[in-house]
């Protein structure tokens, strides 16, 4: 693997949600896989041993929703143990973890981030196809109460966020909260997202237009975001322009779905089969490191050639 260039893993321990947003998956959502299809907790953290050898240091943990498979705190346990697994980070729509909060954070996990797509109640129940907005905001509270830093808030732009940009400014004033939005990908063409992809430079404009903002860096972990704050607010606001602004030639991930495929590119369908080399780790290592030699960095979303859902793909 290319010395300091690859090393963030995002391992999806489940493709299944308590959510059904319009972007993520279809109504019914995905098709049902029993437990023998996903790979166990043991083999995510052999995944992750090996990966690490090969240069792997950050991980995060998505879905799906990740909080819904039974037992998610403590495999954060057992990454936390895992030599070269210097930080650990989890993706949650939030719901539960007023439940899970504590025990995730007295097992490792340091950092979340929350998705909420909106600040107003009624948008946010289309949006996720019936979430509470409450739910979602107990879960940014119980966050903050265990003490996770950074705390990042999602947002995807999707047409009617242009209205609530003020409210997610004040946001950052009232909390050290870091608000990210981020360009609507269109990774899966069977889903179809009502309303406009929104530019995240045309959100900037428009919040440059009513709000003192300056350039600053961003929280730990801050990957592909610019990040702009408010003078004397101790939260940021950050952009992900994946479409509008590529960042490809700085990627620095890999992709672990959980049924134990290996992609090197979100925006790709192509992924490799390698659970069946788990047990096998010289061959694993092998395995992970001719992808990563054979990963591109030519604007691949110009290219998008997906198959399955983000909940799928972890994101």
């Amino acid at each position: 693997m290319r010395a300091g260039r690859v090393d963030y893993l995002r391992l999806s321990i489940t493709d299944r949600c308590n959510l059904r947003c319009t972007y993520c998956m279809p109504p019914e959502g995905v098709p049902p896989r029993t437990h023998d299809d996903i790979l166990s907790y043991e083999e995510l953290v052999a995944f992750a041993r090996v990966a690490a050898q090969c240069g792997i240091s950050k991980v995060r943990i998505t879905g799906g929703e990740p909080l819904v498979r039974h037992g998610c705190a403590g495999f954060v346990g057992m990454l936390a143990q895992t030599e070269g697994v210097a930080d650990i980070s989890l993706t949650t729509n939030g719901l539960l973890l007023p439940r899970y909060a504590d025990d995730l954070r007295r097992n490792g996990l340091r950092r979340v981030n929350v998705s909420i797509d909106s600040l107003e109640p009624g948008r946010y129940a289309a949006v996720s196809r019936g979430g509470r907005l409450r739910d979602a905001l107990a879960g940014l509270d119980a966050a903050f109460a265990v003490g996770f830093d950074p705390v990042k808030l999602n947002v995807l732009l999707l047409e009617g966020v242009e209205d609530e940009l003020d409210a997610f400014v004040a946001l950052t004033r009232e909390r050290a909260v870091h608000v990210r939005f981020i360009e609507f990908m269109p990774l899966d063409r069977r889903l179809v997202v009502d309303g406009r992809m929104v530019p995240a430079p045309h959100v900037l404009e428009s919040l440059r237009a009513r709000h003192v903002l300056e350039p600053v860096d961003g929280p730990y972990g801050h990957g592909p975001a610019r990040y702009w704050a408010v003078p004397g607010a101790p939260g940021t606001i950050g952009f992900i322009a994946g479409v509008s602004e590529h960042f490809c030639e700085s990627c620095n991930r890999l992709r672990l779905t959980a049924d134990g495929r290996l992609r090197t590119c979100l925006f790709s369908g192509e992924e490799t089969p390698v659970r069946h080399l788990i047990a096998r780790p010289d061959e694993l290592r092998r395995a992970l490191e001719a992808a990563v030699s054979a990963k591109t960095y030519d604007r691949c979303s110009e290219r998008l050639a997906n198959h399955r859902a983000m909940s799928q793909i972890g994101g």
